[in-house]
């Protein structure tokens, strides 16, 4: 019986299975309310192929068969519902580890639980967003591999990154993939922070802010129904607008006050909080002027403008940044701790 209370301890030390299985029977609702609005958008992008309105038969008129091509307009529909509730999840999270202004009705327990819930829901609709797409894989592949050989084919496709190697799927599906696979272990990273410490989870979990832009971009490349200008795409890049703001204001009023008053620590706040002020200005500027990268009716498109190469090298960089921030913190945990423990000590001798 002793044996098994000081284990616990121990067990729940290393993750919080507990505090994750509550989430997710926390996270049923939430998750029936995404998959009705998955249905409605499935609905509602094969209306638009069967009247022929959809942008989409402008570049690929094959897909006019909404009938034939129904697995793939399912996974645009989980797409955009995932996109929805990334934008709803980091929404939560900005306003949760900022400091919370007196007038917001909500408690600050009530907004972790939300966000916890919808970043769960979210990793669920990024899986079930590219299930889809390789059960169209699976259904389209022509090159005669046999049954065993069209379902591995359609898995590298659509589950290995780098392993969609034509078009502009080199880049969008790249990118799409890294998100899934960051955001699984920077959202999960939650359960693990009484091993982590506090700080360490802290540092560690902001970095999955990267993880939505990489999934907005995502989108915008490799998003069927906003490939050309209009309402549509320009919706998504004002959606943007309060993302950044949020962001901005999370870095001038941190819910936790910032521990390092070092010049470097000076020095990072100051360029976090430029990035914050110059993503906004760009979130303004680009819908606005019309320019925003996507396709032009009648214009052939242009080359990719980014490579494979240069995401990869970017995943480098932004790994090295996030090990970097994380090892700060624990240096500074560790320091906070062994001033406690002199400062204990101290007190201890004085009595």
């Amino acid at each position: 019986m002793g044996q098994t209370a000081r284990a616990h301890p121990r067990s729940a030390r290393r993750f919080d299975r507990a505090g994750l299985v509550r989430d997710l029977r926390a996270a049923t609702l939430d998750a029936s309310a995404a998959l009705v609005l998955t249905l409605g958008v499935f609905a509602w992008l094969y209306a638009r192929i069967a009247s022929g309105v959809s942008p989409t038969l402008e570049v690929m008129p094959f897909l006019a068969d909404a009938g034939r091509y129904w697995l793939y307009w399912m996974c645009q529909a989980f797409g955009w519902t995932a996109l929805l509730w990334a934008w709803i999840t980091v929404m939560l999270g900005l306003i949760r580890s900022t400091r919370r202004p007196r007038w917001l009705p909500i408690s600050t327990a009530r907004l972790e639980k939300w966000h916890r819930t919808t970043s769960l829901t979210t990793l669920g609709l990024m899986f079930a967003h590219a299930a889809w797409f390789m059960a169209e894989e699976i259904r389209t592949n022509e090159h005669g591999l046999g049954p065993l050989g069209r379902v591995w084919s359609a898995f590298v496709n659509v589950f290995v990154p780098g392993g969609y190697s034509t078009g502009t799927g080199r880049v969008a599906i790249l990118i799409g993939l890294l998100a899934f696979y960051l955001a699984i272990p920077l959202g999960l990273a939650f359960y693990l922070r009484r091993s982590l410490g506090a700080r360490v989870w802290r540092a560690l979990h902001a970095s999955v802010v990267v993880v939505y832009v990489l999934s907005v971009w995502h989108t915008l490349l490799y998003g069927t129904n906003v490939w050309y200008d209009g309402r549509f795409r320009t919706t998504v890049w004002l959606l943007q607008l309060p993302v950044a703001v949020l962001l901005l204001v999370r870095l001038l009023a941190p819910a936790t006050r910032p521990a390092g008053r070092g010049p470097v620590d000076v020095v990072a706040r100051v360029v976090a909080r430029a990035a914050a002020a110059a993503a906004i200005v760009v979130l303004i500027a680009v819908p606005v002027s019309g320019h925003d990268g996507g396709r032009t009716r009648g214009v052939e498109g242009a080359g990719l403008s980014v490579t494979p190469g240069m995401i990869w090298l970017g995943l480098a960089v932004f790994v090295a940044v996030v090990a970097l921030a994380v090892y700060r913190a624990y240096r500074l945990a560790r320091s906070l701790r062994s001033r406690a423990s002199v400062r204990a000590a101290e007190e201890t001798a004085s009595g």
